[in-house]
């Protein structure tokens, strides 16, 4: 059975149509055109809530189960997980790997994406349409979280590392010019980390 990819012509679509290729696994590319707004379909949302390319979705995953996986660093984890090609499996090993694609996800795609995004601008733009831009993106992003903790207590279930990550940044909050009151689910999320004992711990050492 094949894998559909749900993708469009974009560095991180490139990314799962060469994994898919190098780890041998039939897929069929099902293109979803960002240009003509295509990722907003709620078709689409079903299998990527974020509204984003790449989505793949696997009709034999764990269990013989349909899957579907949205965001291009999980998909990569799912099929080398998978295939047990590209990811190691001892621990030792695996460190670089995810050092380095967290480094890809984090800075190495965001950030060459925005100068995409400026370079192709005929004029000169100030400092305002750049924060107009962020602050805007920010905010929706806060919407998305804010989605998929209506219901929930945590991200991805159970208390994760997946919450953790986020918490660094919804920490800055104030400095994002973002009203927690605007984002009730997050706001509650939000504050029962915040009141671990644990967690207040690690947001109270002094890291420089």
């Amino acid at each position: 059975m094949s894998i559909d990819l749900h993708t469009w012509n974009t560095p991180n679509g490139r990314t799962i149509s060469v994994a898919l290729e190098e780890m041998g696994l039939p897929y069929k590319v099902i293109p979803v055109n960002i240009g003509k707004g295509e990722q907003m379909a709620s078709s689409f949302l079903e299998i990527s809530p974020n509204n984003k390319i790449p989505a793949i979705v696997d009709p034999d995953g764990p269990g013989g189960k349909r899957v579907s996986i949205f965001e291009s660093g999980a998909i990569l984890l799912y099929l080398g997980e998978k295939t047990g090609k590209f990811l190691p499996k001892p621990l030792t090993e695996r460190i670089p790997v995810y050092e380095w694609l967290m480094w890809q996800m984090g800075g190495f795609g965001p950030m060459p994406g925005q100068v995409h995004h400026f370079i192709a601008l005929e004029d000169e733009q100030d400092r305002a349409y750049g924060l107009k831009r962020y602050m805007a993106e920010t905010r929706r992003l806060y919407g998305v979280l804010d989605r998929r903790l209506d219901g929930r207590d945590f991200v991805a279930g159970d208390l994760s590392v997946a919450d953790f990550a986020i918490l660094g940044w919804a920490w800055r909050h104030p400095r994002h010019k973002v009203d927690l009151a605007d984002f009730p689910n997050v706001k509650r999320w939000y504050e029962t980390l915040m009141a671990r004992p644990a967690t207040k711990r690690g947001m109270d050492a002094k890291l420089d």
